[in-house]
C-alpha cells in the first residue's frame, strides 16, 4: 500500500539512481535488507528469507534482482554500489549463513519479504513490503506491528512497561516527529525523528530494556507538520489556473513542501539525476557487455543506421529510441541508472526528455524543469494508483513513463499546464490494461519494445495536446480506472511470469538456457548462483 505522507518527486518518483534489472526488487530489497542490518546490529549471522507461493517474489526473487539487492542492503551497501553484482559471494565471504524458503503464507502484497536473522545469539524478525519504484513499507518488528517508510531515523525501545511514561517523556520533548506506542509480543516504544536517540538519551529514560536504531534509507526525509499544496491533478488545478502556468511551476512548489527545502536545492538535485541520465545514454551508446542478459547490445546498430540515413524518418522519435534502447541497455548490463519512476520502464520518461530537450536546444533550466514536470505526474500516479507491475502490471510501469514523458515534452514545448494534464491523460488511457510478462522472467523483453512505444506514446499525445485535442477524461479519473483495472488483473498477469508472454514456449525455451549456463557456471554475476555460495540451491 503506498504511504499515508504526501509522495515525493525523488523518493517515489525520479530515484532511486541504482544498479539492478528492476527497481521493484533489486533497489526496494536493498533498502529493506539496510533496515534488517540496522534492527540486529550489523552484519547477521544467518538469515532465513522467506517468500509465500502466491505472490510474486517466489518466482522472479533470483531472476529480478530481489537476492543481490537483499544481500547487498545486509553488508550495508547502497543500490548504486558497483559490488552488488558480487553481493552473494561477499555474504558468503562475511559467513553469513542463507536460507531461501518458499512457503504458502498467504500474504496480502505480492511483494512481502519476511526476514528472520541472529547475531549474537539474538534472533530478530522484519516483514517489509516493496510497493513500487523502490519504495518499501515496514509493517513488522519482532511480532511487533508498525508501518515505517525509510523516510525517519527510527528508534526502537523494547519496553519492561507498558511504555506510556516513556513515550509521554518523548512526546513532551517537542523535537521529535512522531512517538507511538506498538503493542505485541513486547511493548515497544517507535521514535521518529531527524536522527536517532543517542545512548545518553536512552539512558536516561525509564524501564528500556533495549534499544534498536534504524537509518532512513529515503533521500527525502519527512518530519512533523508536513503539508503540501495539493495531492492531485483536480487539487493543483483548483489551487492555481493550470492554464496560465507551467506544469515546472507546480511542481517546483509542491516538491519545496514536500522537503522544506529551497528551489535551489530542487534544481540540485535533479541536476544530478539528469547527470546520471546523460551519463547512461553516453555508457549505452559506447557499448555494454553483461553476459547473463537476454537482448545483446543493439542500439549501435540504430545509431550507425541514423547516422547513414538508412531508417525511415522520425525525426525526434529516433533520437528518443536511440536513448531509450542505450538506457535500457546499461540497465541490463548492470550499470548505474535513475529509476524513473521505474528500472523496467527507466528508459521512457528519462530517454524521451533527454533526446526532445537536444533535440529543441533546450536550456538546462528549461530541461531541468521538463523532468520535474514529469516528476509531478508521477507523484499523482503515485498518490492514486500504483508504479509496481507486481500490483498493476506493465500499465503501472511504461504506462506511468509515457505520461509522466508526455507531460515533459509539453514543458519543453513551451506548453502550460494545462496541456501537460491533458498530454498525460491521453498518454494513459492509451495503455490500460497493460500486462506485464517479462520474457524467461527478465525484465529485458518486452520492456525494451514497451518503453519505446512509450516514448512513441508520449510524443504523440504532447503534441495533440498542444493542439487542443480533447483528453475527455481528467487524469484523476484516468488513475482511478488505472487503479481499478490493476486490482481486476489475473496475478499470471502481473509480473509474476505465469502467464502472457513469459509461459510462450520461446520464452520457456530461453529461460532453460539460462538456468543451464547457470548450472555449468556461465552465468556471470546476475544472480545468487552466480557466486557458487550454495545457499540458494
Amino acid at each position: 500500500m503506498p504511504s499515508t505522507l504526501p509522495p515525493s518527486i525523488f523518493n517515489d518518483v525520479v530515484g532511486p539512481v541504482m544498479r539492478g534489472p528492476s527497481s521493484s526488487h533489486s533497489a526496494a530489497s536493498v533498502r529493506i535488507g539496510r533496515l534488517a542490518r540496522d534492527l540486529c546490529g550489523g552484519t547477521p549471522e544467518s538469515v532465513l528469507i522467506e517468500f509465500d507461493t502466491e505472490g510474486s517474489l517466489a518466482t522472479t526473487h533470483e531472476s529480478q534482482g530481489s537476492d543481490i539487492g537483499l544481500f547487498a542492503g545486509l553488508l550495508g551497501w547502497e543500490a548504486d554500489d558497483e559490488r552488488l553484482p558480487r553481493s552473494a559471494a561477499a555474504l558468503a565471504d562475511a559467513g553469513v549463513t542463507l536460507e531461501i524458503r518458499i512457503a504458502t503464507l498467504h500474504d496480502p502484497h505480492p511483494n512481502t519479504y519476511r526476514l528472520t536473522l541472529s547475531r549474537d545469539g539474538v534472533e530478530h524478525r522484519l516483514v517489509a513490503l516493496s510497493t513500487g519504484g523502490g519504495m518499501i513499507e515496514v509493517v513488522s518488528i519482532d511480532g511487533t506491528k508498525v508501518t515505517l517508510y525509510g523516510d525517519y531515523a527510527v528508534t526502537v525501545l523494547d519496553m519492561r512497561d507498558d511504555g506510556r511514561t516513556t513515550a509521554s517523556a518523548l512526546e513532551a520533548r517537542g523535537d521529535l516527529d512522531t512517538v507511538t506506542i506498538a503493542d505485541g509480543s513486547l511493548t515497544r516504544v517507535i521514535v521518529c525523528a531527524q536522527r536517532t536517540l543517542t545512548d545518553a538519551e536512552i539512558a536516561a529514560l525509564p524501564m528500556v530494556a533495549r534499544a534498536r536504531r534504524l537509518a532512513p534509507v529515503l533521500p527525502v526525509r519527512s518530519r512533523r507538520g508536513l503539508k503540501v499544496p495539493f495531492l492531485h491533478a483536480g487539487e493543483m488545478a483548483r489551487h492555481a489556473d493550470p492554464a496560465t502556468r507551467r506544469l515546472s511551476d507546480f511542481a517546483l512548489e509542491y516538491e519545496c513542501a514536500r522537503g522544506g527545502i529551497d528551489q535551489g536545492e530542487v534544481f540540485t538535485e535533479m541536476r544530478r539525476i539528469l547527470e546520471v541520465v546523460r551519463g547512461g545514454v553516453r555508457i549505452g551508446l559506447a557499448g555494454t557487455e553483461y553476459a547473463d542478459r537476454i537482448l545483446p547490445r543493439q542500439s549501435h546498430r540504430f545509431a550507425a543506421m541514423l547516422d547513414e540515413k538508412k531508417l525511415l524518418d522520425g525525426g525526434l522519435l529516433n533520437r528518443a529510441i536511440l536513448y531509450v534502447t542505450a538506457l535500457m541497455e546499461v540497465k541490463s548490463s548492470m550499470g548505474v541508472f535513475v529509476a524513473a519512476p521505474t528500472a523496467g520502464s527507466c528508459g521512457t520518461f528519462a530517454g524521451t526528455c533527454l533526446a526532445a530537450a537536444e533535440s529543441l536546444e533546450s536550456n538546462e533550466e528549461t530541461t531541468l524543469r521538463a523532468m520535474l514536470a514529469g516528476g509531478l505526474i508521477g507523484v499523482f500516479v503515485a498518490t492514486r494508483s500504483s508504479f509496481a507491475a507486481e500490483v498493476g502490471g506493465c500499465q503501472a510501469e511504461t504506462g506511468a513513463g509515457a505520461a509522466m514523458a508526455a507531460a515533459a515534452l509539453v514543458e519543453l514545448a513551451g506548453g502550460n499546464a494545462a496541456q501537460a494534464l491533458s498530454a498525460s491523460s491521453h498518454a494513459l488511457q492509451n495503455v490500460l490494461g497493460l500486462v506485464c510478462d517479462p520474457i524467461a522472467n527478465r525484465v529485458e523483453a518486452p520492456c525494451l519494445g514497451r518503453n519505446i512505444a512509450g516514448a512513441a506514446n508520449a510524443l504523440a499525445c504532447a503534441n495533440i495536446a498542444l493542439a487542443g485535442y480533447d483528453h475527455l477524461i481528467p487524469l484523476d479519473e484516468v488513475l482511478d480506472a488505472h487503479r481499478e483495472i490493476s486490482e481486476s488483473m489475473a496475478r499470471e498477469l502481473r509480473c509474476t511470469a505465469l502467464g502472457g508472454l513469459s509461459i510462450t514456449p520461446t520464452s520457456k525455451a530461453i529461460e532453460l538456457q539460462l538456468l543451464g549456463a547457470s548450472a555449468r557456471g556461465e552465468k556471470g554475476a546476475g544472480g545468487c548462483c552466480a557466486n557458487g555460495c550454495g545457499s540458494c540451491r
